[in-house]
């Protein structure tokens, strides 16, 4: 398989972590939406929605979007629960990561960290993107006081999604330590078997 990924994405990181914990075999690609690369007529005669990460399976199939990714690389392991409610779960946080988690917590480190998004990065933009990136991890902190990972006690493509920005999230202006369940989170994730850090690429 090949994964079409950027390096200092957190939306790439996801397959690229699960691929790992699964021991799958792939080569990734860099291809980088800072320099254009994602725009380009090959790239996008691939994707037309001109993002990454984007998968290509061994019989050239292609699939786009995170979470996506996730769900069919899951299909019959540990990461994706058999029981049909413990499922649903998963995917009700697989939505809350990408609509009101992602788009703010994500999003203001991109403002912050990255020189061709500082353009955008308003005090308006800035603010929103605090409030509601706050929110979100308000909402994870409370449903962890009482749960060790966002599918009961079993690690699944939910926390994978979740983790993935949210332990970058700092670099966004973000205080995790007023999010001490979250905080607690983490370490379980990173301590989950096959775990590798971010700038491992494969």
């Amino acid at each position: 398989m090949i994964l079409y990924s950027m390096i200092d994405s957190g939306n790439c990181y996801k397959p690229r972590l699960l691929m790992a914990k699964l021991g799958l075999s792939f080569i990734t690609v860099e291809v980088s939406s800072h320099t254009g690369e994602t725009r380009k007529a090959d790239f996008v005669a691939k994707n037309p929605n001109a993002m990454v990460p984007l998968l290509e399976l061994d019989d050239g199939r292609r699939l786009a979007e995170s979470n996506a990714i996730l769900l069919y690389l899951a299909e019959g392991t540990r990461f994706l629960p058999a029981d049909r409610y413990e499922r649903g779960l998963a995917y009700q946080w697989l939505f809350f990561e990408q609509y009101s988690h992602e788009p703010y917590i994500a999003v203001r480190k991109a403002l912050l960290t990255f020189p061709e998004r500082a353009g955008d990065a308003t005090p308006e933009r800035l603010a929103v993107t605090l409030e509601r990136g706050n929110k979100a991890l308000g909402v994870m902190n409370k449903y962890l006081e009482n749960n060790g990972f966002f599918v009961g006690d079993s690690f699944s493509v939910a926390d994978v999604a979740l983790y993935a920005y949210t332990h970058t999230a700092e670099q966004g202006g973000f205080q995790l330590d007023a999010y001490p369940a979250v905080v607690a989170w983490l370490k379980r994730v990173e301590a989950d078997q096959g775990h590798m850090p971010m700038e491992w690429v494969g």
